[in-house]
């Protein structure tokens, strides 16, 4: 009776997953020292030698895993998709806590969004990531604010959801932190008495 001859279908699958998580690995070092150098750095100031230096590769690699420094972007801003979410979980029509979230969140990640946005028009990767934002940005309102929502006309709930984008924009904040020295808690404050002027005037 001849004997199988042994199988290694085993090791070889193990071997691909080593390898598929150390290219993981690899990628997420690339995303992590852009994502980093975006919070202090300008956009055309990041060059691929800096990126490829601090995640510990050389510039082909960054290249064969993302073709281009607008690929990493394009893997920055799931990151950033991720990470904003997380710090602006609140409840659903929780006034207070839902201007809390998003001025933690742009205390974290505010001063990056504004150098994305003062080169938008210079740069159709950051145009493309500040609109997208702006998309996001929408939605979750009109989740957040649900409950305030329901009920109210299309044409209604547009008008809310302009005024309220308006009270918790970006360079409300930075008026208030930047340009006049205030305080987060200082700054939540004021933006939930613009948030609730809009909610009791509908």
């Amino acid at each position: 009776m001849n004997k199988a001859a042994p199988s290694r279908p085993r090791k070889r699958a193990y071997n691909q997953t080593a390898r598929a998580e150390a290219a993981e690995a690899t990628a997420e070092r690339i995303v992590g020292a852009f994502h980093e150098f975006l919070q202090t750095d300008w956009y055309e100031d990041i060059s691929l030698e800096r990126i490829a230096k601090a995640a510990g590769v050389t510039v082909p690699t960054v290249l064969r895993r993302f073709g281009s420094k607008e690929g990493i972007l394009g893997a920055v801003r799931d990151k950033m998709e991720r990470e904003i979410d997380a710090r602006r979980i609140a409840p659903s029509g929780d006034v207070v806590a839902i201007v809390d979230g998003i001025v933690h969140d742009y205390e974290v990640s505010g001063d990056m969004i504004l150098r994305v946005l003062a080169l938008e028009d210079r740069f159709p990767a950051l145009k493309d990531l500040a609109d997208y934002g702006r998309v996001q940005h929408r939605q979750w309102l009109e989740q957040s604010f649900a409950p305030q929502l329901a009920g109210k006309t299309p044409a209604e709930v547009e008008w809310i959801l302009d005024s309220l984008m308006a009270a918790v924009d970006l360079y409300v904040w930075k008026v208030l932190r930047k340009d006049r020295g205030r305080s987060p808690p200082e700054t939540a404050r004021i933006m939930c008495n613009l948030v609730k002027g809009i909610l009791d005037g509908q």
